[in-house]
């Protein structure tokens, strides 16, 4: 454990920078003791989040019916007298939530249970950034990476007695499902404290069930980002590319097309007979299973496809996802204009996503894909430090871009 001194003099330093900026609702500019993420979540919490605000909202929907139905309760179930243990032991009170941020479960001694319960860590608390600011949850479930948040780090005053130490939870199929939090008093911070959750995490991941999930998703699955293929249960169906781009404008718009606007969409000013389109959408329909409806073209059931998915984990803030996801441009072979514009879109989007986030590796993998691009070089240097090693591919693909 770093020595109670060492401890008392980061604090100090962290409560005069947050008395200077916080009250006021203004962020550190220029040199401070603040890290940058922590920065930039005050930037984006001060809009909805008064720092002086006593606990955390409650979460009034079904608790109980959430907890019992989330993929989490059984393998935090099977892990409660570890966890129990742990938290009794060590001075802890630890926390599991739902992919929103509101807590569904917690342990702890009486002790911390009951200072936890003051500011509404228990369950249904809700710790997103919207609701509760900076804290080790918001950022965890922000960033999908693991985090810590040592006193006045916390956006909300009444949490500058704590460190919480956090990392989330993903199903087997990489979406984020909560996070696990451990936290105590500032005086008990420990190194070891990340490790023990991101173990605790790990086991929980390990017995997460992956059959059910398989059995939830749709048995069609489109990629149609750098490829375009359409499979049923692993198995290719055979489509000309015309049906491959209609089919991934009907998953992009859950809304569906009128007929005059799928035309519109597919063949431009081009002079195609209505005919055309509809011998396609035929085709397509025999094809899914007789999953497209005829008046207004949409798809029935949703399907599984990577572009609708990318963009699911834009809005969510998960760049981590999206970036594994983004394989290459929306079907790079068509000329499409309801394709062209859908391509854009979704490279505008993950490109500003990209510039947005404080992840230097975010913008490193996105630089990878684009070389061309100066302005995420010259981010991804902003952000990593000055003796990480990758600042010299940064810096190598910025040379190249300015002098193409």
């Amino acid at each position: 454990m770093p020595p109670i001194h060492a401890l008392s003099q980061r604090r100090a330093a962290l409560e005069q920078e947050w008395a200077r900026w916080a009250p006021v609702h203004a962020v550190p500019a220029g040199q401070t003791v603040l890290r940058s993420e922590v920065v930039q979540s005050w930037r984006r919490s001060l809009p909805t989040v008064d720092p002086g605000r006593p606990a955390a909202p409650a979460d009034d929907g079904e608790l109980g019916a959430r907890w019992s139905h989330s993929p989490l309760r059984a393998p935090v179930t099977e892990l409660a007298d570890e966890l129990r243990s742990i938290a009794d032991d060590s001075g802890f009170v630890a926390a599991v939530t739902d992919e929103r941020g509101t807590i569904l479960w917690s342990c702890g001694g009486r002790v911390m249970r009951r200072r936890a319960e003051r500011v509404n860590f228990a369950p249904g608390g809700r710790w997103d950034e919207t609701h509760m600011g900076t804290n080790a949850l918001s950022l965890a479930l922000r960033t999908g990476e693991p985090s810590v948040v040592f006193s006045a780090e916390h956006l909300v005053a009444a949490l500058h007695g704590w460190v919480c130490y956090c990392a989330p939870i993903h199903a087997p199929d990489g979406r984020r499902l909560g996070v696990l939090d451990l936290s105590t008093t500032w005086d008990r911070s420990h190194p070891l404290a990340l490790s023990t959750v991101r173990a605790l995490v790990s086991a929980i991941e390990s017995r997460l069930p992956a059959a059910p999930e398989q059995a939830t998703r749709p048995e069609l699955r489109l990629r149609c980002l750098g490829e375009a293929t359409l499979t049923r249960s692993g198995a290719p169906i055979r489509l000309r590319p015309r049906q491959l781009e209609i089919l991934a404008l009907l998953a992009l718009e859950p809304d569906g097309y009128t007929p005059q606007r799928l035309h519109a969409a597919v063949y431009g000013d081009r002079p195609v007979a209505a005919s055309t389109l509809k011998a396609d959408v035929s085709h397509l329909r025999n094809a899914t299973g007789g999953d497209i409806t005829s008046r207004r073209y949409t798809l029935a059931r949703p399907i599984s496809c990577d572009a609708v998915d990318l963009l699911a984990a834009v809005t969510a803030g998960d760049v981590a996802t999206a970036l594994r996801l983004y394989r290459g441009p929306l079907l790079p072979g068509s000329d499409t204009p309801g394709v062209a514009q859908w391509r854009e879109y979704l490279a505008v989007s993950l490109r500003t996503a990209v510039l947005n986030s404080r992840n230097p590796t975010h913008a490193l993998e996105f630089g990878t894909r684009h070389p061309e691009d100066a302005q995420l070089h010259e981010h991804a240097l902003r952000l990593l430090p000055p003796d990480d090693p990758r600042r010299a591919l940064a810096t190598a693909r910025l040379h190249a871009a300015l002098h193409a």
